[in-house]
């Protein structure tokens, strides 16, 4: 078998992604060649700049895209909630692994609980989705712009003397953060901060023409993930969602049928708006949320 090029981000988590894709294809294929193929991208670049500036969503994808589509890698490894809602031309989310936890971890400097956070408490993220979200948790929480790779980020919450910053679950999982965690900690559940599109999940991208590599990768596609996930990501193309855009969508599949969370945040009016709902059949859900919140949001700013 010829060497299969694999592309991605050049950071630690990307790196260790990659890994975990790579364990889950040897499982089912067994060993074979393979080249990793890191990258840097302009969203890895621009540390400095708020994502929603300089182009929000694929920022963190593009080059690797670019890459996928000449023909100088065979696959991608991505974070699913890195990736706009629609897939570029020529390409195709091949297999979408089982999630890991899709939750939020609130990371504090000093303090140990949300409810001794003090008033004016500086957090921080560069998601808009997550600001909307802490804002509402509690009262005089400020939250200034932070981004960078999780270690980055912890070391900036030292050195700016932050009171917390907030990363996901499942990248700290990832990293094994949990197994000696530096700092105290609480995981906010999925409905105290709905998580981002695709939060938690890897995507495995391939061109669409090349039925070799996708029919190589398709094993580990996770049948459940995927389903939730599309819905998900349905959710954000109604709104057109990008990262200039609070919105947050979680979908569950629970004892009794599926449960699907939307978030909507409205810049302007500095408002927020959810909506939860049960369903026996989740497909059709995203959309129909979306154009509940929707609703809502153009009501209020009437």
């Amino acid at each position: 078998m010829k060497t299969v090029r694999v592309g991605t981000r050049n950071s630690p988590l990307a790196m260790k992604q990659t890994m975990i894709v790579l364990a889950l294809l040897k499982e089912v294929h067994g060993d074979f060649p393979v080249e990793i193929v890191p990258m840097t991208t302009k969203g890895d670049q621009m540390l400095s700049v708020s994502l929603a500036k300089i182009g929000g969503k694929g920022l963190f994808i593009n080059e690797v895209e670019q890459a996928l589509l000449k023909g100088s890698i065979d696959f991608a490894v991505h974070s699913l909630k890195d990736m706009p809602a629609k897939v570029a031309d020529g390409l195709t989310l091949a297999a979408i692994p089982e999630r890991s936890d899709p939750a939020d971890c609130l990371i504090f400097r000093e303090v140990n609980t949300l409810e001794v956070l003090p008033f004016g408490a500086r957090i921080g993220t560069s998601s808009l989705r997550r600001e909307f979200q802490m804002k509402n948790l509690r009262e005089g929480i400020q939250v200034e712009s932070i981004r960078g790779n999780v270690g980055t980020r912890l070391k900036r919450m030292e050195e700016q003397s932050l009171d917390g910053i907030v990363l996901a679950v499942a990248g700290l999982k990832r990293l094994d953060w949990f197994a000696e965690p530096t700092h105290p900690y609480l995981i906010l559940t999925c409905e105290q901060c709905i998580p981002a599109v695709g939060q938690g999940a890897l995507a495995v991208e391939c061109r669409s023409q090349d039925q070799a590599m996708n029919d190589f990768l398709k094993p580990i596609d996770h049948l459940l993930t995927r389903k939730l996930v599309m819905e998900e990501r349905d959710f954000l193309a109604m709104l057109n969602g990008n990262c200039d855009i609070p919105i947050g969508a979680f979908a569950s599949q629970e004892q009794n049928g599926y449960r699907f969370s939307g978030f909507l945040g409205d810049k302007e009016l500095q408002q927020s708006f959810t909506k939860s709902v049960t369903v026996q059949e989740i497909e059709g859900v995203g959309t129909q949320v979306a154009r509940t919140l929707l609703t809502e949001m153009n009501q209020e700013s009437i």
